[in-house]
């Protein structure tokens, strides 16, 4: 997964005293495009002296002992061989590494687009001395990095997998899944998210590993669970294009190796049901 990036080491300590030196990466973003240069299937992202030093610069995060920082504020220009590139496109061209960089930067870079004002009196935040947080001064808000609870579901009947497609977007199989409400469990987001898509009642929900997912500003936690009792499908027609039950041989995985959606489901095409 995405996450895996072993032996390199994420860090995402804040580090209020990190700047930039001249050959410093920066990641830079426009919506959901990111600044970068592809040669050869090798994605390299600017340094700070190739976007012209800007001010509102900011540390992110780091891998090993690079630091990257993250342009704020004004849009980057295009130069030097840099250009904005959708991030979906250059996921097919990305390793773990690089992968993990942009849509961890991603998240942050939206975190802090949203975050200039205070949701609470509408003051201007300013960065916080010694946490990642923006700070309102005006009423002493603080307010930090945006993380949405997510449940991806493989949901099994005996040898078979349910397996669906999302009604827009992405186009290979995915598993159920959806977003935590408030004052549910995670195992009550499976069941209500499963009804509500598929129309299916389940049991033996199962916990299998979890993944964080920063082109969405998820935390993704994946669990297996059972049909429990009728196993016809009723689709939700508002979310899904289809959903099917697939036998392992039957089973298409997605072309990369980044998501929790596809491990789980390879796993299931592997292994069966291997967790009970």
């Amino acid at each position: 997964m995405i996450q895996d990036i072993a032996p390199h080491k994420f860090h995402n300590e804040y580090r209020k005293d990190a700047a930039p030196g001249n050959d410093s990466p920066v990641l830079c973003f426009n919506e959901r495009k990111m600044l970068v240069s592809v040669t050869d299937n090798a994605i390299a992202f600017p340094t700070y002296e190739q976007i012209g030093k800007p001010e509102e610069i900011v540390y992110a995060f780091a891998i090993d002992e690079t630091e990257y920082f993250l342009a704020l504020g004004e849009t980057i220009r295009e130069s030097q061989g840099f250009e904005y590139r959708d991030l979906f496109s250059l996921r097919r061209s990305a390793d773990n590494v690089i992968g993990m960089i942009m849509f961890t930067g991603y998240h942050l870079a939206s975190w802090y687009k949203d975050s200039v004002y205070c949701g609470r009196c509408g003051g201007r935040n300013v960065h916080s001395d010694y946490e990642r947080a923006m700070h309102c001064p005006h009423c002493n808000k603080n307010t930090y990095p945006r993380i949405m609870p997510a449940v991806i579901v493989g949901v099994t009947d005996g040898e078979c997998l349910l397996v669906t497609q999302y009604k827009e977007g992405y186009g290979y199989y995915a598993l159920v899944a959806g977003f935590a409400e408030i004052g549910e469990t995670l195992e009550e987001t499976v069941a209500r998210e499963v009804m509500e898509e598929t129309g299916l009642k389940v049991k033996n929900v199962t916990y299998y590993k979890s993944q964080p997912w920063g082109i969405a500003n998820d935390m993704l936690t994946g669990y297996y669970c059972e049909a429990d009792g009728s196993t016809e499908i009723k689709i939700d027609e508002n979310e899904l294009r289809l959903a099917l039950w697939k036998r392992p041989a039957e089973i298409e995985l997605q072309p990369d190796s980044y998501s929790l959606t596809n491990e789980m489901t390879r796993m299931f095409k592997e292994h069966g049901v291997f967790w009970k």
